[in-house]
Formats: C-alpha cells, sequence, structure tokens
C-alpha cells in the first residue's frame, strides 16, 4: 500500500507550490500552523488534507506523521523574523526540525527531505557556490536552518534515516510573501511598483542573489523525494545566474510597466548577506533536475498570476512593512 506524502510548511509558499507537484500523483497530507501559510493557498487543489498545528506540539506531530510514506519539510520562521525574535527563530527551525525526524525515526518513514536555505553560507567567499563552500550564517535563521541540517545529516549516519539535505536559493513566484515580516525582495518590488512608489534598496543595491522560479524549486524537491542517489547528500537549487538588487529593481519595475520609477535609498539591513550565486551542478547530477523558468518569464507569470486574482494592490501596500525586521511579535 502506497503511503502519502507528508509536507510540513505547505500552505506557504514555496510548500503550496510543492503540494500542487505532488497532488499530481496523488493524495497529500499537510501540516501547517498558518502563522506565515495560508489556506487559500491550497484551495482548488485536489487530495489535500489539511492539518492546522504546530511541529511543537509533539502529540499532533506524531499523529499527522503516522501512515505518512516521504516527508518534506519545508516549516520555518523566515530571516527577517529572526532579527527581533531569535529565540522563537530557533525554536522552530532547529527544534522543529529535531523534533521531526524523531517522530519520522520513531514511526519508521521512508524518507525526510530537509528544505534548508542559501542563507546557510552567508556572503560568498568564492562563486558559483558548491555544496562544500563554507558556512558562516549571518543570522539566527541561517543560524537554524544549519543546525536543522546537521541534525538531518546525523539522523542519516546515526540510525541510518534515508534523508536528504535541500538549499534552495532565492524562490520566486504566485504567492510569494510581501507581507509583514515574510515579506521578500521581488514581491516587494512589485506591490510598490504596482502603487506608483519606488522600490527600497537597502544599501547600495550592489548585493546580488540567485532567483529560482518557485515551481523549478519545487520539482527538485520532489526529485529529492525520489532519487535514490540524493540519499545522504545536500544539495544546492538554484539558477546559476546573479542579479544585483539594483539591476533586479529595473527589470521588475519595467515589467510591471512603471520604468519612471526610481529606486529609494535605505541604509542597510542587519545581516544582510552581499553575495549569492549557486553551483547547482549537483541537483543536475543526483536529481536530474535543471531551472526551466527564467527570470524574466518567471516575473511576466508573476504579474500575470496577480491580474487573474485581481489582487487588490492599496491592500497588499498596506501589509507590506519596509523595514520588516522591527515588526513586533
Amino acid at each position: 500500500m502506497t503511503r502519502v506524502p507528508l509536507v510540513i510548511g505547505g500552505a506557504g509558499f514555496i510548500g503550496s507550490a510543492l503540494v500542487r507537484e505532488l497532488a499530481e500523483q496523488g493524495p497529500v497530507r499537510v501540516l501547517d500552523d498558518l502563522s506565515t501559510g495560508k489556506r487559500e493557498n491550497l484551495e482548488g487543489v485536489p487530495g489535500v488534507d489539511l492539518v492546522v498545528g504546530s511541529i511543537l506540539d509533539e502529540q499532533l506531530l506524531e499523529a499527522t506523521v503516522s501512515g505518512v510514506g516521504t516527508v518534506y519539510h519545508l516549516a520555518c520562521l523566515g530571516v527577517r523574523h529572526s532579527i527581533p525574535h531569535p529565540v522563537a527563530n530557533h525554536q522552530v527551525n532547529a527544534l522543529g526540525t529535531l523534533a521531526v525526524l524523531e517522530a519520522a525515526r520513531r514511526q519508521r518513514l521512508d524518507r525526510v527531505v530537509y528544505c534548508s536555505t542559501s542563507e546557510v553560507y552567508g556572503t560568498a567567499e568564492r562563486v558559483p557556490m558548491d555544496e562544500g563552500h563554507p558556512t558562516w550564517p549571518h543570522t539566527v535563521y541561517g543560524g537554524s536552518k544549519l543546525a536543522g541540517e546537521a541534525y538531518t545529516r546525523a539522523y542519516h549516519v546515526t540510525y541510518g534515516m534515508p534523508t536528504v539535505v535541500l538549499r534552495p536559493f532565492n524562490a520566486f513566484g504566485p504567492r510569494s510573501h510581501h507581507e509583514g515580516d515574510s515579506g521578500e525582495v521581488i514581491p516587494k518590488f512589485v506591490v510598490r511598483a504596482k502603487n506608483g512608489l519606488s522600490p527600497v534598496v537597502f544599501g547600495d543595491g550592489t548585493q546580488t542573489r540567485d532567483f529560482t522560479y518557485v515551481e523549478d524549486t519545487a520539482r527538485a524537491i520532489v526529485a529529492a523525494g525520489t532519487s535514490e542517489r540524493a540519499v545522504g547528500e545536500t544539495v544546492n537549487v538554484g539558477s546559476g545566474h546573479e542579479i544585483t538588487v539594483l539591476e533586479l529593481a529595473r527589470v521588475v519595475a519595467e515589467v510591471v510597466g512603471r520604468s519612471d520609477l526610481q529606486p529609494e535609498f535605505h541604509p542597510p539591513r542587519p545581516g544582510d548577506v552581499l553575495r549569492l550565486f549557486a553551483d547547482s551542478s549537483k541537483a543536475a547530477d543526483v536529481l536530474g533536475w535543471k531551472p526551466q523558468v527564467s527570470l524574466a518569464e518567471g516575473l511576466g507569470r508573476l504579474v500575470a498570476w496577480h491580474d487573474e486574482q485581481g489582487t487588490d494592490w492599496a491592500k497588499a501596500l498596506s501589509e507590506d512593512v519596509t523595514h520588516n525586521w522591527e515588526t513586533p511579535a
């Protein structure tokens, strides 16, 4: 009997894209506390069993993983959240991951796929960044995700648990966060441009990122759940292209039809990583994965999706917090 997959954090941005990929093959169980995820992210997806609750609730977690085959663990609190709330961030990201691994061990699950982050690297010391690049997190978020990686690898070595660690670089696309301390650069740029406001750039804008369209990221995560060669491995998931934040602001404004908007510069953000540029050749080798959607095409798809949804841009702007690391609890 085939056991259902479980996506922890499956109502979130990347998580809901993953659920859509998995749902093409059959029913999917989701565990999400809806602190940053949304029920509406899963609307219209067939066969979804949504369990609302926290991975820190041991009894609920144990019950939810029962009868599951592969766990895809994406639940976390984000990088900007970690700046004012380091302890809470650690508890969910590090201790929560340990709880997931232990529940999976007790239930003898088939595999755990842990989604880490490129933030574990800190600023690039060499490029492109392969999996052997030094890890030097700049924030508690990056540190807590690196702790989760270490626990995941330890469960593979000590208990023989089939695990895979993925390090996605910056994902973007439909259902991405513009709001509060979850807000990220591309959706925030889009919201401001749609309201006729300049993009806010922190520092001088020369910092770079490597953006991957969310459906491409989701395909890589699915592949990590099935590839035998991926077991025990740590794998980057990135486009292999870097772009400065200044150039990104120009491209987004152009896609939105507001190329007249010029950047508004603010002081650098605390803990900001200055350069990310992925080497994803290992993903091509062990997952058979390569990105398919370019940044330009993905931005067009994102704007088209908002148009289809009839996004209320004034409301979206009211949810945008410019200095979102200062968001209160």
